[in-house]
């Protein structure tokens, strides 16, 4: 008896059937997947489907982390009941690929298409409904994608990196900095702030740690010197301190909050933050920060609801913050 074609192939079109076609809520019977077989030009009957569906059901767990379940009666089915990403977590990764500046709508809507499909045609439908990306701000750069891979790639060889930065001009063009003489950098990490994506690197020239956005990055290229400034970093324990991405003198300030600003103050240092018990309603705690103009604006945001106490740099900072934002109101009523 001449052998049928596509054969071999059965098993995987049984099993891209379930994930396509199948969730808690939707099933596909013995006789609908040897329908839908028979449209991929192959032939199978109840038999050897059913042997498919048991191997299916025992090895897709371990293997692939599909839990497939058969149920049996009138009502009964075939179906993919947990997957290794469930619809929720989907979700959670779809909005924040379009809620990111740095990623093009065109890619957005790629990549939402790709987390789609990793759940059936039902649900993936239920994710972009939910999910949308016209009318969102974007900054159209696809160069981040190869950016990004660059950067990776460099951290992985201990090597710096040559690029060309850029920043918008009155007309909302990008202008090369330093009249297009590249930057050459020691790539640290990549942070993701305030919907922006940011190299921190460090500057051996200067001997300090800078931020660059990565969608102002062109021309990236790696260059065949090693890294500096990279022995001892932990990139979490610097971000943490960072406001706004802004840079500055690293400082440990005591500051004091209003007790209904605990969890405000646990959101932005974390739960590490050990509170002191004062006077007048306040808690003492304390942090470290990098000292600059957005984390004063931060402190003043509270209005006396959160004060720094120590150190004078810090208050003195804060003092000449807020001095000059006040100074521009009373220049323009002269």
């Amino acid at each position: 008896m001449p052998k049928q074609p596509r054969q071999k192939q059965r098993l995987l079109y049984v099993l891209k059937l379930l994930l396509e076609q199948t969730d808690e809520n939707h099933k596909l019977t013995v006789a609908c997947i040897i329908e839908k077989l028979a449209a991929y030009g192959i032939n199978a009957d109840r038999k050897t489907v059913m042997d498919d569906l048991d191997t299916l059901e025992l090895h897709c767990g371990e293997l692939f982390g599909y839990d497939i379940q058969r149920i049996k009666g009138a009502d009964g089915g075939n179906r993919v009941l947990s997957r290794p990403f469930e619809v929720p977590e989907l979700i959670l990764l779809a909005n924040a690929v379009q809620s990111s500046r740095f990623i093009t709508e065109k890619k957005s809507n790629a990549l939402i298409d790709k987390l789609a499909s990793l759940t059936s045609v039902h649900q993936g439908k239920q994710l972009k409904r939910q999910v949308k990306v016209k009318g969102r701000i974007k900054n159209m750069v696809e160069s981040v994608y190869n950016s990004t891979d660059s950067i990776h790639n460099a951290i992985a060889e201990n090597k710096k990196i040559s690029f060309l930065y850029h920043e918008y001009d009155k007309s909302g063009v990008l202008v090369p900095k330093r009249g297009g003489k590249p930057y050459v950098a020691s790539p640290l990490t990549l942070w993701w702030d305030d919907e922006f994506y940011y190299l921190v690197a460090y500057d051996s020239e200067e001997k300090k740690i800078k931020h660059y956005r990565v969608d102002k990055m062109k021309r990236l290229t790696i260059a065949d010197e090693p890294r500096e400034g990279a022995e001892g970093f932990d990139p979490a324990e610097y971000t943490n301190k960072l406001f706004g991405m802004f840079g500055g003198e690293e400082v440990t300030v005591r500051l004091r909050c209003k007790e209904r600003l605990a969890g405000t103050v646990i959101d932005r240092f974390g739960k590490d933050i050990r509170f002191r018990n004062l006077d007048n309603g306040f808690l003492g705690f304390t942090a470290k920060v990098m000292l600059s103009p957005v984390f004063c604006g931060w402190v003043l945001s509270f209005g006396g609801d959160i004060v720094i106490e120590s150190p004078d740099i810090a208050i003195e900072e804060l003092k000449r913050t807020a001095k000059a934002a006040v100074s521009i109101y009373e220049e323009d009523k002269k």
